[in-house]
């Protein structure tokens, strides 16, 4: 190694460094809010986790404990989950809350490398050294001052890749991750989707991994059944050792605590798993599948079953074809994307921390991002998802205005879960025929718009 690379490198580990300390500061104040509020009300599903842990402990029967008033939350996971939640029990619960948030941000940290790789590894066209004659040639917006065209410019060849500003935009990504609706609500109920959600993605896009590839998928299935979605994306894209590995582990994880804990296993399997009101109200605003959108349509329960299972039916084939042409394309990343917004939208239940799988749709809609239009419209479901919309639909029907109230506010009710079934259609229609568009792979030349 030449002292040139040494002091490259040297720079590079410095850039991560402050990297980190920028997204650190940068999330502070959301961690801060949601670990002081009041103890009732702080990370309630990471109690529902460590009680079920606790109960375990303590020789109880773990699917018939509530955690204390004013919640009351049953656990509603496969008792796999309450083994491994016993380590949690063993610490205390303040210890418990930080190490959890630590966990949810290395797993974001994991989800947005996989997800954004394209665009964090590609070779660079240097970003410094903008020069006068780069301003000039910068025709996408001419009324603008030099300052803001000199701005662009540097901005565009930042946002087309490279290794030389991977720390800077991997802190952008991560913060930006951050603050969309779904990532906050893992922070605000100290939620598991987000973790889950990262051994997926890794298990399907890895390019070298050390683990066995399916490993992940069914330990991720096993302790919360959606990921299972993924056992289909396996086999319809015939990856049959993966699947096989994946079953096998979902099947081990699945029969071991009727060795160790038969009651509970017993007592979830053939009882609490087929009760949906254990995981709340079903036509609460926070449940965006196509079940709780129709549920709140207030419709006849028969007739509201049958339309959810004709809907199923037809959003499933629809997502799973494309997650598998996506995957003959080689677009893996799209390929998860879809698959993951099956196991939200296909669920009898999937509240809005659920959609954590956007993030893996912003790295799908970027790509390697040269094409500025694909950056457009996904900084546009970004800012979809950090909007509150679904809140405003409860406060446009609470408004009571004739018409408006009871029509309009249920669409916006609805807004997450309609935007999950439009992001289905983006990656499986809109995005083939952008990448079929997309420019040559090399440097943007300076008048490319952004």
């Amino acid at each position: 190694m030449t002292g040139g690379e040494t002091s490259v490198r040297r720079r590079q580990w410095w850039a991560w460094a402050v990297a980190a300390v920028v997204v650190a500061w940068a999330v502070a104040p959301l961690v801060l809010h949601w670990l002081t509020n009041p103890d009732d009300q702080r990370l309630v599903d990471l109690d529902v986790y460590r009680t079920g842990g606790q109960v375990l402990l303590d020789g109880g029967e773990v699917y018939q404990y509530f955690t204390p008033a004013p919640q009351l939350l049953p656990f509603t996971y496969p008792p796999v989950a309450a083994m491994l939640a016993v380590a949690l029990a063993e610490m205390s619960w303040g210890t418990a809350q930080w190490v959890w948030t630590a966990g949810i941000f290395v797993s974001l940290a994991v989800t947005v490398g996989f997800a954004f790789r394209d665009v964090l590894t590609r070779p660079l066209a240097s970003a410094q050294g903008v020069t006068g004659a780069d301003v000039r040639e910068e025709t996408g917006a001419p009324g603008l001052p030099e300052a803001v065209r000199r701005t662009r410019v540097t901005l565009r060849r930042v946002l087309t890749g490279g290794t030389r500003h991977a720390p800077w935009l991997f802190a952008f990504l991560m913060v930006a991750c951050t603050y969309l609706m779904p990532i906050r609500d893992q922070v605000r109920f100290g939620q598991v989707d987000i973790m889950l959600v990262a051994l997926c993605l890794a298990d399907c896009v890895a390019r070298r991994p050390w683990w066995p590839r399916g490993f992940l998928i069914g330990l991720a299935t096993a302790v919360k059944l959606t990921p299972g979605v993924f056992l289909v994306y396996l086999l319809i894209t015939r990856q049959w050792r993966t699947l096989f590995m994946a079953s096998f582990v979902t099947a081990l994880l699945t029969l071991l605590p009727f060795a160790v804990i038969p009651r509970d296993a017993a007592g979830f399997w053939f009882s609490a798993l087929f009760d949906p009101n254990r995981l709340g109200s079903n036509a609460g605003t926070t449940n965006q599948s196509i079940r709780g959108m129709l549920i709140r349509l207030y419709m006849n329960d028969t007739f509201t079953a049958v339309l959810w299972v004709a809907l199923v039916a037809v959003v499933g084939w629809y997502g799973f074809r494309a997650a598998r042409d996506a995957y003959r394309a080689g677009d893996h990343v799209a390929a998860v994307a879809l698959v993951g917004l099956m196991a939200v939208l296909l669920s009898p239940v999937a509240w809005i921390h659920h959609l954590a799988w956007v993030v893996v749709v912003l790295g799908a809609l970027v790509g390697d991002g040269r094409d500025p239009v694909r950056l457009r419209v996904a900084a546009g479901v970004w800012l979809y998802y950090v909007l509150p919309i679904p809140w405003w639909g409860v406060a446009l029907k609470a408004a009571e205005v004739p018409v408006l109230s009871p029509v309009l506010g249920k669409i916006v009710q609805n807004a997450y879960g309609l935007g999950a079934l439009a992001l289905v259609w983006l990656l499986a229609s809109w995005l083939p025929k952008r990448r079929a568009v997309q420019p040559s792979p090399g440097a943007l030349p300076a008048h490319y718009p952004l």
